[in-house]
Order: structure tokens, then sequence, then C-alpha cells
């Protein structure tokens, strides 16, 4: 049984791991910022910005790009993602090398979710390269966000792994699998996720005015098949969008459904488990953030998506996601407790 100053090699290990999720967050809300002011495309090139590590002044963009005039404010704000993202890829580097120490002293040391956190920013940050030099090409953009989302929960879970390891619970114990409704309610969130993403890319937010309408029709004139269409040009610029009112009004009904049918599916899975009290507030909390995200949406579409609502929107995301992986986790590793003048490997569930 290691003793807790044993255990304490492992704080900063788990301090980092914390902040890199809720840095995660803030990247993926600067990623937004930097979609809703049209900035994506403020620096025409990757990873410099005009050729250059900083954004240059008006006479050096000339020299570099002379078909694309330098707006100063959407550059920083491009660069400062880039930064951002930047700071995360150290981190994940010092989680790494911290862990490679530590992975000889702990059996169970999640050392292949560290390196798979690594794998996945260096992914993430070739789809950033994408992003500019395919004009914001909505399938990028989607994937970008989906990327964002991902590594937050890679940083989160990893976290919890080492929470569990600190704790003294024992290595050998499997998780509980995951029931049809846990996977049908996580591939609802993942599916609307892609719609959200979707919508913003296509800059289908308000595509539809009105609710629960569309633009003032129950059935609206809709271009599913265009709207839906997974195979555009790569080419044009994608700023503002490409597509026509009709396919954008489908995107936007689409996204309406998404979330009609990932908060049926949180309130069966909140229904499913009301009588474990372990579990219930975990799942009251992912319910709580999922009405509110839903009332976020509407009020977005009713106030004509101002910038801070739209944010707020993209933070309501995130939170969710964060909400119900932290539901997961409880019901993969339920609570456990160890039972009176038993050895540490004498942990029983409660």
């Amino acid at each position: 049984m290691r003793d807790t100053d044993d255990r304490s090699c492992l704080r900063p290990v788990l301090w980092l791991s914390l902040a890199g999720t809720l840095f995660c967050a803030l990247v993926v809300l600067a990623g937004a910022a930097t979609r809703l002011m049209d900035a994506g495309l403020g620096c025409p090139d990757w990873p410099g910005c005009y050729g250059a590590p900083l954004v240059p002044d008006a006479e050096g963009a000339l020299a570099h790009s002379p078909e694309v005039p330098l707006e100063a404010t959407k550059a920083w704000m491009e660069m400062m993602h880039r930064y951002l993202a930047a700071a995360l890829i150290a981190m994940a580097l010092l989680l790494m090398a911290l862990g490679g120490r530590l992975r000889q002293r702990w059996v169970g040391y999640p050392w292949r979710p560290t390196l798979g956190l690594l794998a996945l920013l260096m992914v993430q940050g070739a789809f950033g390269a994408f992003t500019v030099t395919f004009k914001l090409w909505p399938q990028v953009v989607t994937l970008h966000l989906l990327g964002g989302l991902a590594v937050m929960v890679l940083f989160l879970w990893l976290h919890l792994r080492l929470r569990r390891l600190a704790s003294g619970a024992p290595a050998v114990m499997r998780p509980r699998r995951l029931t049809l409704l846990w996977r049908a309610t996580l591939l609802a969130l993942v599916l609307q996720l892609a719609l959200g993403g979707w919508t913003s890319s296509n800059y289908a937010g308000i595509a539809c005015q009105g609710f629960p309408t569309c633009n003032g029709q129950w059935a609206a004139a809709m271009d599913w098949g265009e709207g839906f269409h997974l195979t555009q040009a790569v080419g044009p610029n994608y700023l503002h969008g490409q597509l026509h009112a009709e396919a954008r009004s489908a995107i936007q009904v689409g996204h309406r459904l998404g979330a009609a049918l990932l908060l049926t599916c949180l309130l069966a899975l909140a229904w499913r488990h009301a009588r474990d009290r372990a579990m219930r507030p975990w799942l009251a909390l992912a319910v709580g953030t999922g009405l509110g995200q839903a009332a976020l949406g509407v009020a977005n579409v009713l106030l004509w998506l101002p910038l801070w609502l739209a944010l707020l929107h993209t933070a309501g995301a995130a939170l969710l996601v964060i909400c119900l992986s932290l539901a997961v986790w409880h019901w993969r590793w339920p609570p456990m407790a160890v039972a009176p003048n038993v050895g540490r490997e004498g942990w029983v569930h409660v």
C-alpha cells in the first residue's frame, strides 16, 4: 500500500490534466469567437500570419499577400486562437514527460490515454491548418469543432483516471459496460454537436426566423439534399456560406430535431436511473444543462444571434459534454468504499 507521500507525486499530473480540461474549453470558445466574428481567415496562411509569427503591419501584409488586405483585429483574433492551441499542445507534452516517469512506479497508470491525447492534438492542429487552407470548408470546420471537444473530454477522462489511481482504487477492477440507452444518448450527443457545427459553419443559425415554426410556417420550404450535401467542392471561400436559403433552413430544422432527440435520450436516461442515488445528481445535472442549452438555442433564434449569446450557446455545448462525460464516468466506475477490517484490495460497491 502506497502512503500519502507516495501518492503526492501524482498531484502535478492531476492538476495539469484538470487545467488542460478547463483550458481546452477556453480554446473551444476562442475558436467559436473567431468564427462568429468572421476572423477565421484573418490570416490567409498557416501557421504564421502573412508569413510572420506575429501579425505584421499593413505594409508587410501587402508584400506577402497583396490580394488579401490586412484586417488587424481579425488577424490578431485568429493568431490568439493559434497561440492558445499551441499552449494546449505544450500542456500535453508536459503530461507525457511527467507520465513517462510515473508509469514506471504505478501499475495502471493511464499512459495510453496520455499518448492518445497528444496524438489527437496533432490531428487537431492539422485540421486547424486545413480550416485556413480550405477556406472554411464546412466539413473541416465541423470536424475541427468536434476534435476540440474530443480533446477536452480526453483531458477530463485522463484527470478522472488519475484521480482514481491516486485514491488507491484497485487497478484490476473492470468498469461496467454501457447499456444500449447510454450508447444511444452518447450517439445523440455527438450527432447534435455535429449538427451544431454544421449549422454554424454554413451560417444557418438564423435561417429560420421564429420558434417553433420556421419563418412562420410549420412546413417551410427546405432543401434537405443541398443542406446536407457532404461532398461540397473544395475551393470557394466559404466565409458567410455558399448555400441558398432553403438549404440553410433545412440545416436549422435538422439542428432543432437533433436537440429534441438528445433531450429525449437524456430524460429517458434520467428516468431509467431515477432510483440510483449515486447517479441521480449527475444525470440531473446533464438534463438541466441540456434544457438550458435548448433554451439558449431558442433565444439565439428569437434575438437574431447576438455574439454574446452565441458564445454562451457554445459554452453550454461544452458544459453539456462535460456533464454527460462525468455521468458516464460515474456509471462505469460506481462509488466504492473499503469494508471494515479489510485491506486495500477489499473494495466493495455501495
